[in-house]
């Protein structure tokens, strides 16, 4: 067995790190009730998210159900899977069952449809806890953001890594250099199954470890764009430049994006012009690449924009942060703005039964002053989220405001729906009960052969 599966923590107490999301889950946890939001658990893999879920159902006796990403997610699987899981109790008589959601930002293509919605049911018809996971938190669907909880896992720290190391070595009887765990701690970047993992392989075969021994082990490391664009306004030589560009794994049309993007920390002005004749110059070489599919004039463009810049940066450094190109960021909201508005035409259209194109040619605009003049009820009725209703409203504030006012008069529709559900179940077990008639008096005979039947299995 791996060591990362050996050493899984099995209690909120075993978590390394993280010590402020671990005491929100167990305050969630001891404080539970059907009215509740579920818990929404994010942060980069590897930093203990799923195994903290398990040590907390451990440490509250509860039953586990899971779903992750390698699982068919539609709506069917999750009604049958987690759904049955959210109202019904536990065979093995376990407390409650606690609903995990492994994954839950992978909820996309066609194997998932209809999955964030059959989610949805689960949270608001749920008896049982549940916890959504996700590496990314705007990767899940804005919906299933506001009805949740979130939890954030940050990276943990070398010095937090560190002790379990040791801890590990000292249980599996291994020597290990304090060098040698540094490194591993540092190199695992806040990811400490990634550390367990290094450390499981330097270990492999060995009865003592030392720093020399571990980089072999020791997570693939790429060269980042940062150091190649620091590297273009220091001294370094034209080898190491060539080597950088090899090692990042951007391509050239990228690494040219980035230096454009960063140009503007060139303060001298002669030398920003001479720049910008290198890299225009580069700029043509990839031009020339896409139109001939010649991809060897890549190492012309290479060359041309790295050496170039670095000779007009004059070896003065950059003293101001790196940023990526601002139009990376332009592109992003310009794709992000396009998705909400294709989402919200087509369930509009759909609700009006026209075709898309009809709606937005020819009435938006007066669905747009529907929506401003009563957001609140569009907003209950379309089940709009913050950003859809943003679309029309353009003001942030005021739509928080909405969408928290709506989420609101759900939940209270939902525990009055749930209340009167229960009244009328009560209500039913009471007319039941009336109306079952007496049982009838044993006669003489039958309480007789009652006590001969009874005197007749005692022996066996």
């Amino acid at each position: 067995m791996d060591w990362a599966e050996k050493y899984r923590p099995s209690r909120l107490s075993d978590i390394v790190g993280n010590t402020a999301a671990v005491r929100h889950m167990a305050g969630w946890a001891r404080s539970w009730s059907k009215a509740s939001l579920p818990l929404l658990v994010y942060g980069k893999p590897g930093i203990g998210k799923t195994s903290s879920a398990y040590a907390l159902a451990h440490d509250m006796g509860w039953d586990v159900i899971e779903m992750n990403a390698s699982d068919q997610r539609t709506a069917a699987v999750i009604e049958r899977v987690a759904g049955s899981g959210c109202t019904t109790r536990s065979l093995t008589g376990a407390a409650r069952k606690l609903i995990v959601l492994d994954e839950a930002d992978n909820l996309q293509g066609t194997a998932d449809r209809g999955g964030a919605r059959a989610i949805l049911d689960c949270i608001r018809t749920s008896k049982q806890p549940m916890i959504l996971i996700a590496n990314d938190l705007y990767g899940l669907p804005p919906e299933l953001r506001l009805r949740c909880d979130p939890v954030q896992f940050k990276a943990i720290p070398a010095r937090s890594i560190a002790p379990h190391l040791r801890y590990i070595c000292g249980s599996e009887k291994i020597e290990c250099s304090d060098a040698a765990i540094n490194v591993i701690a540092e190199s695992a970047e806040g990811d400490i199954r990634s550390a367990v993992n290094m450390l499981y392989a330097a270990a492999i075969g060995k009865q003592r470890i030392d720093d020399t021994q571990v980089h072999t082990s020791q997570k693939d490391e790429r060269i980042s764009i940062f150091a190649l664009i620091s590297a273009l306004a220091s001294n370094a030589t034209d080898e190491d430049l060539a080597r950088l560009s090899y090692e990042v794994e951007d391509t050239p049309e990228s690494i040219e994006q980035w230096i454009d993007g960063n140009m503007h920390l060139l303060v001298d002005s002669k030398a920003l012009k001479k720049a910008y004749r290198h890299l225009a110059r580069a700029d043509e070489y990839l031009g020339y690449t896409y139109r001939r599919q010649y991809h060897t004039l890549w190492r012309y463009a290479n060359a041309v924009m790295l050496l170039g810049v670095a000779d007009a940066a004059e070896g003065r450094g950059i003293h101001a942060r790196i940023m990526p190109p601002a139009r990376w960021q332009k592109m992003a909201g310009a794709k992000k703005h396009k998705a909400i508005r294709l989402a919200l035409f087509n369930k509009i259209a759909g609700i009006m039964h026209i075709a898309q194109t009809t709606l937005r040619q020819e009435y938006i605009g007066a669905f747009s002053l529907l929506v401003e003049y009563d957001p609140v009820a569009f907003t209950r009725e379309l089940s709009l989220d913050a950003e859809e209703l943003n679309f029309f409203l353009n003001n942030t504030q005021k739509v928080q405001e909405i969408v928290k006012k709506v989420v609101q008069e759900q939940r209270e529709q939902d525990r009055i729906k749930e209340k009167q559900a229960q009244e009328k179940k009560h209500e039913k077990e009471e007319v039941q009960k009336a109306e079952e008639p007496p049982a009838p008096p044993e006669s003489p005979e039958t309480k007789q052969q009652s006590r001969n039947q009874a005197t007749l299995f005692d022996g066996f």
